[in-house]
């Protein structure tokens, strides 16, 4: 694959040579036209193992995109540009974990794998860790529809990294169901396991703290709305988040950098 250094910007097709932009990257590519056609990655029996797992890539996707639906909320503000493909990935690394289904239709259970999971970053470009080093703790209740975000007392001028001109900061504690997804030969698709709960969601805030100020600390709870009954296929996966605003006249302004969103855990 060429990559284009002059100064025509275009994409499309010119001869033999298709040009194009790839997400997240700066500059334009280039690549000759050619592959199979359609109709032979979907019936020749060479392109097998690729239909195989175009269909298990496309499992890995929902599932990822249930994530994003559920955290929707915090989807942009705290995301880089790759990270549906990086959540995709992480679902096809559980779904390779399957020993129960054939090859094309391998489950996506993320309940058995939920280590995958913890400690994911929404931004590659900004750790949590490297943003807000205060001392925390998180528990959830037995039932798995609650859980607390533990904050003790702490400078936030000597623990946290804040962007320049920042005045206030939030701590955010949210909640996300995420069922297992199994292939459905009836709809020739991957669906939830749990269709009610998958999606479930809730985000609890801190109120805006000073970050010229020693914060006292608190307990921040988040407890999924309806009581749901959880059943073993399903996983709930805990967010912590910090955010960053400037106080104008009593008018809190969001900023575009620092705010980070990690999984904590998923249990």
């Amino acid at each position: 694959m060429a990559r284009q250094k002059g100064l025509m910007k275009y994409t499309g097709t010119i001869g033999d040579v298709r040009h194009f932009k790839i997400k997240g990257q700066q500059g334009f590519f280039a690549g000759l036209v050619g592959g199979p056609t359609a109709q032979q990655v979907k019936s020749a029996p060479e392109f097998e193992r690729t239909r195989e797992n175009m269909n298990e890539f496309g499992g890995c996707a929902k599932a990822g995109k249930s994530l994003r639906t559920a955290l929707s909320a915090l989807m942009g503000k705290f995301t880089d540009p790759q990270v549906t493909g990086r959540l995709t990935s992480i679902m096809k690394k559980i779904n390779l974990e399957d020993g129960t289904e054939a090859r094309g239709y391998r489950k996506v259970e993320i309940s058995t794998q939920r280590k995958y999971l913890d400690g994911f970053e929404f931004n590659k470009n900004l750790s949590i860790s490297g943003i807000f080093n205060a001392p925390y703790d998180v528990n959830h209740d037995v039932d798995r529809t609650s859980a607390d975000f533990i904050v003790d007392e702490f400078l936030p001028v000597d623990l946290i990294s804040a962007p320049s001109g920042s005045t206030h900061f939030r701590l955010l504690n949210a909640l996300a169901v995420l069922a297992d997804f199994s292939y459905n030969p009836t709809t020739g698709s991957y669906e939830p396991d749990d269709m009610d709960n998958n999606e479930l969601n809730v985000v609890e805030y801190s109120p805006y703290i000073p970050l010229n100020q020693s914060y006292s600390g608190a307990t921040i709870t988040a407890t999924l709305p309806g009581t749901p009954t959880l059943g073993a296929n399903v996983s709930v996966v805990q967010c912590i988040g910090i955010e960053f605003f400037q106080e104008v006249n009593g008018q809190y302004y969001p900023f575009a950098s620092g705010n980070c969103l990690k999984i904590e855990e998923a249990f």
